[in-house]
């Protein structure tokens, strides 16, 4: 076998119960806090990671099973390295199976040619949602909040705004109607709610919202939280 094809044998993860248990290995050992470790753990460490083991025996060292001191170093405070590692996993499956455009806030549209341009052309895979809204109906300007707040929690759905006057088609949308919460996927028209408040309490949030639209499906699942910020939160 080749040295090349030894390196690639090395550098392979998540490949069936072996590669699991190894990468695991891996995590485990680049996680821990070596600089505070006794010297016996110290070396056990190192027997374990040496990059100066032989070439020929690095195959055996990936697949052997692990021993009994590896057990013991590594079910030390396996809690929290655990949820760690299964967020990066997580994390790493989410990212594969993520897909289109992410965006950041609500887009404001300007005229009825920028609100048929956004529900044609956006990727195909992109929920759109978009609230026409006027200054002065009750309960615009709580959703255009609520909005603000959905859009950080779902950056794959693209939230739009426009106010019915610029829309081009004020006479549709009178204040009897709003605001209304029009839903959109490659072009084709998922969610026509209008007058959407009165399916909501008198003091409404984004989370009431988040519910409303969940109900009927349209939302995606919710991006996973950033790994950083759920250690501060372990640490916490």
């Amino acid at each position: 076998m080749s040295d090349r094809l030894i390196d690639l044998e090395e550098t392979a993860t998540h490949t069936g119960p072996k590669g699991v248990i190894n990468d695991w290995r891996r995590f485990k050992l680049e996680s821990m806090d070596q600089e505070n470790l006794p010297h016996a753990k110290k070396e056990l460490l190192r027997q374990m990671s040496s990059p100066n083991r032989p070439k020929d025996d690095s195959r055996a060292n990936l697949n052997r099973k692990m021993s009994v001191q590896e057990y013991e170093l590594l079910k030390e405070e396996d809690e929290g390295c655990l949820k760690k590692y299964r967020r990066r996993c997580m994390q790493e499956m989410h990212d594969k199976l993520s897909f289109g455009p992410k965006f950041e806030g609500v887009h404001d549209l300007d005229s009825g040619e920028a609100f048929l341009e956004v529900i044609e052309k956006e990727h195909h895979s992109t929920v759109v949602v978009v609230h026409i809204y006027k200054v002065g109906v009750k309960g615009c300007e709580e959703l255009n909040n609520c909005l603000d707040c959905l859009a950080t929690e779902y950056p794959t759905v693209k939230f739009c705004r426009i106010d019915a006057v610029a829309s081009g088609a004020a006479e549709r949308f009178s204040d009897e109607v709003l605001p209304t919460l029009l839903v959109y996927k490659a072009g084709d028209l998922l969610g026509n709610f209008l007058a959407c408040t009165q399916h909501l309490s008198e003091e409404f949030f984004a989370t009431d919202v988040e519910a409303f639209l969940n109900s009927y499906g349209l939302l995606p699942e919710k991006e996973l939280p950033g790994m950083e910020d759920e250690e501060e939160n372990d640490v916490e």
